[in-house]
């Protein structure tokens, strides 16, 4: 499943913007039709322009989401259940449920169907894509107080002569994809809990678009990845 909202305000028409030669939704609109244990490719929107180009991209989108669920403040899970109770109302039922980000195209095939075998073969009841954070580690955040000093963002936190090397590695949802079974998925009304897998993906690989900045470091990677496919090095 791919959520993808018409209204943006990071970045105005994201979601279709042209990237590398393609819509943006089209990069994971592809990913998801390649990999093979994908049965349906199901796009919620609620919007026409995109549900066009989804569905000449292959995705289906039997439905445009109702307004309720596509607004700033919209759960993703809301939108995902509502999706799900739908095609459940035309007999389509399934045991999973893959989400794809169309703001993460950087992720790629291979990483879903290793993702898919470690749900299978370890019986998993979530799993999730996280990258590590290491310039962006809690040890080195601050707040700035009223009188526009740094503060220390963690109450023990002593960043003085700290080097990354030396902290026990943390990690955040990078947005890539999230895979769960549906019967998990609602019983504990999202992805994350206390038996979701972390799948982690590398530094590149995790860069997510909400902005102009983000799409503008994306298109250079994509275009340097696709460059060197051009030469057999991918």
């Amino acid at each position: 499943m791919i959520l993808a909202r018409g209204g943006s305000k990071g970045l105005p028409g994201k979601n279709i913007k042209p990237l590398c030669g393609k819509p943006l939704i089209n990069w994971s609109i592809e990913q998801g039709l390649q990999s093979s244990f994908v049965k349906d490719l199901i796009v919620s929107t609620d919007c026409e322009d995109i549900a066009s180009v989804a569905i000449e991209a292959g995705a289906e989108v039997p439905f445009l989401r109702p307004k309720a669920l596509a607004s700033d403040t919209s759960s993703s899970i809301d939108a995902i259940i509502h999706a799900i109770d739908y095609l459940d109302g035309f007999g389509r039922t399934y045991d999973y449920v893959l989400l794809l980000e169309p703001t993460s195209p950087l992720r790629e095939v291979k990483d879903l169907e290793e993702a898919f075998h470690l749900m299978i073969n370890k019986d998993l009841e979530s799993l999730v894509s996280v990258s590590e954070a290491t310039t962006q580690h809690p040890n080195f955040m601050f707040a700035i107080n009223d009188n526009h000093c740094m503060a220390p963002y963690m109450n023990d936190q002593n960043s003085n002569g700290l080097r990354r090397q030396d902290l026990e590695p943390c990690y955040f949802l990078d947005g890539s994809f999230y895979f769960s079974a549906i019967k998990s998925l609602i019983n504990n009304c999202g992805f994350y809990h206390r038996n979701t897998y972390a799948f982690v993906l590398p530094k590149w690989k995790s860069l997510e678009i909400d902005d102009l900045e983000d799409f503008l470091m994306v298109e250079s990677l994509m275009r340097h990845k696709l460059q060197a496919c051009d030469y057999g090095m991918c």
